[in-house]
């Protein structure tokens, strides 16, 4: 990763060349030099064909230059980038901007070798190099607009100076709409992409950013990595550094799941593993482009830890009370009610046909007495029971706007900060500019996206504070020992030799029995007991289930035998010609909670552990939780608290309270497995019956790669 003092000289330059400057409106070179109207640089122009360009001078190379370039905007034609790069390579420039598009992104291979060459060269060289195929980036304090991107005028910001955002993005167009948000009064420091991406990605944009002193937030925009560590890197060192990250990843589908062979990979596909690993280093990942600037410029603003626990919503309007009541609910944000103190101050400002409660209702009688905004919001804003303090805004004229500065130094002035949703339709203009630039205020776009920031500031206020631990070492050497002598050559082992490993690594599981035959099958059933599972057992059959050869619940000899003969026709169907190595018959458990548990390695971020409820349901309710592997006991235990169904976990309505302590346990000898043996490509425990006697696998799935393949794995844990 280049560092951050040698972007800093390229990305907030003092000397721009655009090479390929012209006088002709519309081309890359004009649009260039119109966008760096604003640039307190120095400005130079390279094209043999002009003397000059208006009035400036324009010199026919870059090595005809009288100074160092910190930058260079390669206007030029495709098949004229890699010859500039050589010559500010031979200048020492700080870094260049190829423009140019019909690289790599055409598929053609002549077109990405050249791609590969631009971006040897400038790696042999050390030259930052950005693109191609890209719109450039902005430095908004310096008023560089290295882009011939039509878009918001790149001018340094008015004081006082609010805590600004910086973009990163793979995507330019992507990008410079995220930076239009400056003309609604939005704060921003930079704006970066990459386009192709031969040489500074993503990760090095975030890097820099994570160092830049006028940044205070980074908002992300992300399609893919190849070595996502680095990015995940970066993001830690922006949050070690204070600064908040905010996430879109584009291209979430669940396609990289089609060819899984478990539960575990269907459920588990890239966006979801990409989701955790970010969430894992700090990240804040959100899922609507729309909602990134206004929660990433209120990260910014806001306090790191919260000074209270609720939110006190004052307004003058009944309705948007009831708005905020209800969001607040959805959100799981708590709204409580007023002490003593602000109780009474309440009481004796707002009418009777008001609501002096949380949230507040002032009424349209705030007109007749204007002071009693303020002051209900200072008896609010002193209760330690609030930390933030709400004003939905449904007015966008000057009687109401001329309160949120009153409102928010009020805030400020206790140690709280203040809320605004934008409650009314005309967004545009002097109104949402002027709440914008209100210091200890932050805007947003709805009462819903409002309460939804508010949310994830309390999650990463408490992700923060929670001390980090060590991953389990809960396996001992002897017992890995045993597992890697356990497992066979792949590609599947069966039920039985999987809840062996399973066994090792101190996981309970189901006994069983394996039988050739149905009397030998009533035998075993009568010495342990009825009711029995009846299971074929076979690596050609990994989804029992699904084949047909499951039988549960067998109550006597009749039934065995059925079941027997059902199984096998079953299989025979199911899989023609396989060899079935037999037929289990296992005791039937009590009936309990399922929950599956399981594993698989990501093409790019190595083991993860996933974990869901639902048994064979776990497809259908994808309410699963995914974690790099390996695990701490708290990531077990926040993967389990994060479920939908979690509440199924503690008892609800008068159920099994589920043994969470062990189920944690299991998660991380799961995730140490995965971990110390690269063979294993991926895990199934489903399910697990989690019931009043404890915790039992009853079935058990893992995919290996063959030894030689496992040797050759180096997964980053």
């Amino acid at each position: 990763m280049i560092s951050s003092a040698r972007l800093r000289r390229f990305f907030q330059p003092r000397s721009i060349a655009i090479v390929g400057a012209t006088a002709r409106p519309g081309a890359f070179g004009a649009r260039v030099l119109e966008n760096l109207s604003a640039f307190d640089g120095r400005i130079h122009l390279v094209n043999p064909r002009y003397a000059e360009i208006g009035e400036r001078r324009c010199y026919p190379a870059l090595s005809a230059l009288p100074e160092p370039l910190d930058c260079v905007a390669i206007a030029a034609p495709r098949e004229g980038v890699a010859s500039v790069v050589e010559d500010a390579i031979a200048i020492g420039a700080g870094g260049v901007v190829v423009f140019a598009a019909g690289f790599a992104e055409t598929g053609l291979p002549e077109r990405v070798a050249a791609q590969a060459t631009l971006a040897a060269r400038a790696q042999e060289a050390g030259l930052p190099l950005l693109g191609p195929n890209c719109l450039g980036f902005a430095h908004f304090g310096s008023g560089a607009g290295v882009t011939f991107s039509a878009g918001p005028p790149v001018c340094p910001p008015q004081t006082p100076r609010l805590p600004a955002v910086g973009i990163a993005s793979q995507s330019g167009a992507v990008g410079f709409a995220l930076a239009q948000a400056v003309e609604r009064g939005v704060p921003i420091s930079h704006v970066l992409t990459t386009g192709n991406a031969a040489g500074l990605d993503v990760a090095d944009l975030v890097g820099f950013l994570a160092d830049a002193p006028d940044c205070a937030a980074i908002a992300c925009v992300l399609e893919g990595l190849g070595q996502p560590h680095r990015l995940l890197e970066a993001i830690a060192r922006a949050e070690a550094a204070g600064k908040p990250v905010v996430v879109h990843k584009m291209a979430s589908g669940q396609t990289g799941a089609a060819a899984a062979l478990s539960h575990t990979g269907a459920v588990a596909g890239g966006h979801a593993v990409w989701r955790a690993a970010l969430e894992g280093v700090g990240a804040v990942v959100a899922e609507e482009l729309g909602e990134m600037m206004e929660l990433a410029s209120f990260l910014a603003r806001a306090p790191v830890v919260p000074r209270g626990e609720g939110v006190a919503v004052v307004s003058t309007s009944g309705g948007a009370c009831i708005l905020a009541a209800d969001a607040a609910e959805r959100h799981g944000v708590a709204l409580p009610q007023p002490g003593p103190e602000a109780q009474a101050v309440l009481e004796a400002r707002i009418p009777e046909y008001g609501s002096a409660r949380n949230p507040c209702d002032l009424t349209a009688q705030v007109l007749n007495d204007p002071d009693a905004l303020a002051a209900c919001t200072g008896a609010l804003a002193r209760d330690p029971a609030f930390g933030l303090l709400l004003y939905p805004n449904t007015h966008a004229y000057p009687f109401s706007l001329s309160r949120i500065p009153v409102l928010a130094e009020i805030a400020a002035r206790e140690g709280r900060f203040l809320c605004v949703p934008w409650v009314a339709e005309r967004r545009e203009g002097e109104g949402t500019i002027a709440a914008e630039a209100v210091p200890g205020a932050a805007l947003f776009a709805s009462v819903e996206r409002c309460f939804s920031a508010i949310a994830v500031w309390r999650t990463r206020a408490a992700r923060r504070a929670r001390p980090r631990e060590a991953p389990s070492n809960l396996i001992g050497d002897a017992q890995h020992a045993e597992i890697a002598a356990l497992l066979g050559k792949g590609p599947f082992m069966t039920e039985r030799a999987a809840k062996v490993v399973l066994a090792a690594c101190g996981v309970p599981v189901v006994p069983d029995v394996l039988v050739q035959d149905a009397e030998e099958a009533i035998a075993v059933a009568m010495r342990i007991g009825f009711p029995v599972v009846l299971k074929a057992e076979s690596v050609a059959l990994p989804h029992k289930t699904e084949a047909g050869v499951v039988r549960l619940n067998l109550r006597d000899a009749e039934a065995v035998r059925t079941a027997h003969a059902e199984i096998l026709a079953n299989a025979a169907h199911a899989a023609p010609g396989a060899v079935l190595d037999g037929v289990l018959v296992q005791p039937m458990l009590p009936p309990g909670l399922e929950v599956m548990v399981g594993a698989h390695r990501d093409p790019l971020f190595g083991p993860v552990v996933v974990v869901g409820l639902g048994g064979v349901l776990v497809e259908l309710l994808e309410d699963v939780a995914v974690a790099p592997a390996p695990l701490s006991p708290a990531q077990a235990r926040a993967m389990l608290e994060s479920l939908r169904g979690a509440r199924l976990l503690k008892g609800f309505r008068g159920g099994t309270m589920v043994d969470l302590e062990a189920l944690s346990g299991i998660l991380c000898r799961v995730g140490e497995l995965m971990a110390r043996h690269p063979r294993i490509l991926e895990l199934d425990i489903n399910p697990l019956i989690c019931g009043a006697g404890g915790i039992v696998a009853v079935d058990g799935l893992i995919g290996l790669a063959t030894p030689a393949e496992g040797e050759k794995r180096t997964w980053t844990a």
